[in-house]
């Protein structure tokens, strides 16, 4: 019988979660979204589901580098040997590049989106969307932009980019840490 106590049951379900959310996400979710709904049901949508979407890669990322499972090394019976498991056994040598950095990695982006990026995005879109009624004109309207929403709109691309890349950055450590985890199984 399962035991809700085992900590490698959470760490794998943390694990598939934060791959199966931000692959979703980052892929299917709002790549639809962004196809099908007007701009700005579109920007609603993710205004609302990016804090939760952060938060929730944030949460899974704390618990991966709490349960760590470690290494098995001996099995007899249902009984295991286990060395280097929990947060602790994350910086032990063997597993300072395969699983501590990976993981750290996933954690401090998602935190860095969650309460940095995220926020910003946020606050920038608001500024964009009052500079549009300033100036009679949406932002995704040909040019010439007022210097304030040229401004804005470059403003939004960096911050915009540099979240998909640390969210795409965690995506590759999630992989890569799937095969470090596999090979450990």
């Amino acid at each position: 019988m399962p035991s809700v106590s085992d900590y490698k049951a959470y760490h794998i379900l943390s694990y598939g979660s934060f791959l199966g959310i931000t692959l979703f996400q980052s892929f299917v979710g709002g790549v639809v979204a962004f196809k099908v709904l007007p701009r700005p049901q579109f920007s609603t949508l993710q205004k609302a589901t990016f804090p939760i979407f952060f938060g929730l890669q944030s949460v899974f990322g704390l618990v991966l580098m709490a349960t760590y499972p470690g290494e098995k090394l001996l099995g007899v019976g249902n009984q295991y040997i286990r060395e280097n498991a929990g947060f602790s056994g994350l910086l032990a040598d063997s597993n300072r590049w395969p699983v501590f950095v990976p993981l750290a990695t996933i954690l401090i982006t998602s935190v860095l989106n969650a309460l940095v990026i995220g926020p910003a995005t946020t606050k920038t879109m608001k500024e964009r969307h009052h500079q549009e009624t300033r100036d009679g004109k949406k932002y995704s309207d040909a040019g010439p932009h007022s210097k304030a929403m040229e401004q804005l709109n470059k403003t939004f691309g960096v911050l915009h980019s540099v979240s998909t890349i640390i969210n795409l950055t965690a995506f590759g450590c999630a992989i890569w840490y799937g095969f470090v985890l596999g090979e450990r199984l």
